[in-house]
Parts: structure tokens; C-alpha cells; sequence
């Protein structure tokens, strides 16, 4: 069984999500007058709703924190993405809904991708818990997915030879991987974990994978008391529904990362869970660990609303408002355990709103409580 994290021992809440501690320096953030400013990028689909959640939460919270909006979307132009990027470089941290990327057109370039690429922000970080109130195949799990971010098949470089024929370019660079590497020991370092778990390809691509498994085992060498191993990523696949308990922290290439991090959120419920962490030397946007737009769940107050509020408490642990934070999962965690307060897609009938209206009635009460 999971070992269940105090989060916040003076109030004597127990939840599972541990508190991330992200290793490494980062730039002074963007602060006035004690409050710290946060770009916001609503999105399409369900992120204009889930934005509007996150403000309602913070402020009942009294997070020291205001927001500036910068609205980007699929069918926008450049500007609006420009605008996007010099906010979040001016303030250093983001809050994102997803961005939807259209299949139609070869012109076109994810945005959501974009801003990884020109952030640098060069690790995804997913944490994926099990908590006991929620169906799910498993028990037990707490399993930390890390991906690198920026290159790989995400490179973007496709083109047509010959009408028929398509190259796509995989690039993968020591220095990228060396980083990715890095973090992935450090972060077991800080956070107590024990092992890394590097997924490839190196049997078949023997020198893209191959590179990456050779920077990762020559890595382990610096973390002498961290175990590392390495898997196969199809194999990976496998032991992760059947076995996922063997897993700690799991280190893989960007397209690998992207698939096995959504069959990790399957399995302790499915998108509406688990948040995600884009973490560079300079920048972090925080998001939902999936990155869905949820188009077909607009304006029907349906969509689980809780990867977006984790995504809001991994923020503010960010910003060092570890206080505001744990009062936020707290009372999260009180909603959706002590009180099974379920949306539909964790087998509960649930709102949107009605999530999100118990977890300020139960954070209110805590700040209460323990005022």
C-alpha cells in the first residue's frame, strides 16, 4: 500500500501527493509588493473554464498571487503567441489549458510544443498517486514520469522527398539528454526516491536510444545510492499495466514520455487527475498532465476539475507559497476522500462546480480551524 504523505502535519490532513521539491537554481520570479505575478493562457476547450476555477480557489485561499491572461488559441496569430512568450518571460511561471494542435495541415505547428521549445523547458514532470477513493486496477501506485521536453521526434523536421515518401528527423543531442538525466537524479535526491527507471529504444535505434541509455548509465555513476535501471520501451508499456508498482521514477525520451505518461494517468483514473510540471532553467508552465482540450465537455460543467487545482498547488509550491498550497490539497483531498465528491468520469455525479465549491467550503474551514 501507498505510504500516505502528511502534507501539512500541524493540521493533521493525510494526503498522498507529496509535495514536489524541484531540484536546481531558478530566476527571481516576478514579485510586487509580496505578491507574485502568474501569466495565465486559458486555451481552447475546457481551459477557459478550469482558469476560471483556479482564480476562484486562489483567491479564496488568499494566494499572494495576481494573474495576467494572455489569450492564445489554435486559430490566432503569431502575435498572440508572441505576446504569450514575453509574458511568461517577463513574469518567469505559467498556468496553461491545453492548446488544441489541428491534424489538417502540415503548416501547422503546435503551440503547445512552441512554447516548450522556446521556453526551454526541458522536463515534464507527472506524478501519478493512487487515491483510495477512486477506482482504478491498481492500488499503490506513486510513480513520477519525467520526460525530456524539447527535441526527439517533437523536432518538427518532416518533409515529403517524393510525393509517397516522408522523412521525419529524430534529434537527440548529449547535452539535452545529460540534462534530462540529471534532473532525474537530483529530483530522487531531493524528494527521497530510490530508483530511475531509463525506458529507450536502444535495440532498434541504436544510436538516437543508444546515446540516451549510454548519457543515463554514465549519469547513475555521480548518484552511487540511486538504483538505475533500464527497460525497453514496449516491454515498459506492458510491465506498467500489469506491474506498476515496480516503478519510481521513470526517465524517457519525449515521444516515449508522452505516451507512457498518459497510460500512468489511466491508471489511477484517467485525465481528470494528474497534473503536469514543464520545468526549465529559466521558466515553468504548469498544465494538466494529459494535455486534453476536453472540447466535447464545454460549458456542461462536467469536466473533472482536479488536475487543474493540482496543477494550481504544484504552482504554488513553485512560488514558495508552500502555506497556500497545503491548504489547497488539503482541501482537495478532504473532497474527494472524506467526502467522495466524484465527477462522472471517476464514477461520481458530480459537477465541475461542485468540486470545486466543497474544496473552498473545506478550505475555508481549515484556514478557520487553524487560524
Amino acid at each position: 500500500m501507498l505510504s500516505r504523505i502528511v502534507i501539512n502535519s500541524s493540521r493533521g490532513i493525510v494526503a498522498p501527493i507529496r509535495p514536489h521539491k524541484l531540484p536546481g537554481k531558478r530566476q527571481t520570479l516576478a514579485k510586487y509588493g509580496g505578491r507574485h505575478t502568474v501569466t495565465v493562457l486559458p486555451g481552447d476547450g475546457i481551459g477557459p473554464e478550469m482558469c476560471k476555477h483556479i482564480r476562484n480557489i486562489f483567491a479564496a485561499a488568499q494566494a499572494p498571487v495576481d494573474f495576467e491572461e494572455v489569450e492564445v488559441h489554435s486559430d490566432q496569430s503569431d502575435g498572440d503567441m508572441e505576446a504569450a512568450i514575453l509574458a511568461i518571460e517577463r513574469n518567469g511561471v505559467a498556468i496553461k489549458g491545453n492548446i488544441e494542435t489541428k491534424h489538417d495541415s502540415p503548416q501547422y505547428t503546435s503551440r503547445n510544443v512552441e512554447l516548450r521549445t522556446r521556453l526551454d523547458l526541458y522536463a515534464n514532470i507527472l506524478h501519478c498517486v493512487s487515491i483510495p477513493t477512486i477506482p482504478s486496477r491498481h492500488k499503490g501506485l506513486d510513480i513520477v514520469l519525467m520526460r525530456e521536453n524539447t527535441e526527439g521526434e517533437y523536432s518538427g523536421l518532416e518533409h515529403e522527398t517524393v510525393p509517397g515518401i516522408v522523412e521525419s528527423i529524430k534529434i537527440v543531442t548529449r547535452k539535452n539528454i545529460n540534462r534530462i538525466a540529471r534532473m532525474a537524479f537530483e529530483y530522487c535526491i531531493a524528494n527521497g526516491r530510490e530508483k530511475v527507471t531509463a525506458v529507450h529504444k536502444a535495440n532498434i535505434q541504436k544510436l538516437g536510444d543508444g546515446l540516451f541509455l549510454e548519457v543515463v548509465k554514465e549519469m547513475s555513476k555521480e548518484y552511487p545510492k540511486i538504483k538505475m535501471e533500464s527497460m525497453i520501451v514496449d516491454n515498459a508499456c506492458m510491465q506498467l499495466v500489469s506491474k506498476p508498482q515496480q516503478f519510481d521514477v521513470m526517465l524517457m525520451p519525449n515521444l516515449y514520455g508522452n505516451i507512457i505518461s498518459n497510460i500512468a494517468c489511466g491508471l489511477v483514473g484517467g485525465p481528470g487527475l494528474v497534473s503536469g510540471m514543464n520545468i526549465g532553467e529559466r521558466y515553468a508552465v504548469f498544465e494538466t498532465g494529459t494535455r486534453n482540450t476536453g472540447t466535447s465537455l464545454v460549458g456542461k460543467d462536467l469536466a473533472n476539475p482536479t488536475a487543474f487545482i493540482r496543477a494550481g498547488v504544484d504552482l504554488l509550491r513553485y512560488l514558495g507559497c508552500n502555506e497556500h498550497a497545503d491548504l489547497i490539497s488539503d482541501a482537495l483531498w478532504l473532497t474527494l476522500v472524506e467526502q467522495k465528491i466524484h465527477t462522472k468520469d471517476i464514477g461520481g455525479d458530480a459537477k465541475a462546480s461542485e468540486v470545486v465549491n466543497h474544496t473552498i467550503e473545506n478550505l475555508l474551514k481549515l484556514a478557520d480551524r487553524f487560524a
